[in-house]
């Protein structure tokens, strides 16, 4: 069976970035579309797009860190399409700033959105999924902040790799069946999550050009776009990749990482 054609696929955060061009990838493969976002109107400009395209598309606006609004969304999906095959919790923000002296609203609003967000997706979602025996994929994204510490980044680093871990515990909980689980990590994406993260947190945040220039391997590597990385997801769902990554650049950052981890259980280092 196709991953795509005459399936339906649910985004979050769906209006634009990452998220508007995974929903771009997914129709161009025949799927039907329910986009889910907290920007009503940018969710408007989004149901145009698709609508002129041919596109089956529902738009719901949804605030991911409100259980009740994630449940809301599954129903009118449901009840629209009936099954839903593809599902992808990728609303997020990105708060910019040291961990100490953090306001702790930032921090409660970060995982919310980042991390809670995605539990409600799979508490809303996957049970439906799993006794309707149609198969699937769940994207969850993180980033290359969920497998690596950096700094300016604390907040949204834990709320990734809370995300991270829970992926790859659903993973193995639905390994064997039917329905596939992939953890998106990408590095640096040409999207507009900056200016979404202000109108979450109702403040403004640094730019991260300058983030970039105080902290220089804040945010290393090229920048790429939001369609090469829907490219990636798809590729992920058709061979049920569960890790997606997006930047070549990746490849040795994760290796000097798993080199000082090793180094811990050298005998030298183990035993003083």
């Amino acid at each position: 069976m196709d991953a795509f054609q005459e399936r339906v696929a649910v985004v979050t955060g769906g209006a634009a970035g990452i998220g508007r061009a995974m929903a771009r990838a997914f129709a161009d493969r025949g799927a039907a579309l329910v986009l889910a976002d907290i920007d009503e109107a940018a969710l408007a400009d989004a149901r145009s797009e698709f609508e002129d395209r041919g596109t089956r598309v529902l738009t719901v606006v949804t605030d991911v860190r409100e259980r009740e609004s994630v449940f809301a969304l599954a129903e009118t999906a449901t009840d629209t399409f009936g099954s839903i095959h593809i599902l992808c919790n990728n609303a997020g923000i990105a708060p910019f700033g040291a961990c100490v002296g953090a306001d702790p609203k930032d921090w409660e609003i970060t995982l919310a959105v980042n991390f809670w967000g995605v539990v409600h997706g799979i508490d809303a979602f996957v049970p439906d999924m799993l006794a309707r025996g149609e198969g699937g994929h769940v994207v969850n994204t993180a980033s290359m902040a969920g497998l690596t510490g950096m700094l300016g980044l604390g907040m949204y680093c834990a709320s990734k790799f809370a995300v991270v871990g829970l992926t790859e515990s659903l993973h193995r909980e639905l390994r064997g069946g039917d329905i596939g689980v992939s953890v998106l990590c990408p590095m640096v994406v040409d999207t507009g999550i900056g200016s979404n993260s202000q109108r979450v947190l109702a403040r403004s945040i640094p730019d991260p050009d300058a983030v970039k220039e105080s902290a220089p391997n804040l945010l290393a590597g090229s920048v790429i776009s939001a369609d090469a990385v829907a490219k990636r997801v798809v590729r992920a769902i058709d061979r049920k990749d569960f890790y997606i990554f997006t930047h070549p650049e990746q490849r040795e950052i994760l290796r000097r990482r798993a080199t000082r981890q090793d180094e811990m259980f050298d005998d030298d280092e183990w035993n003083s």
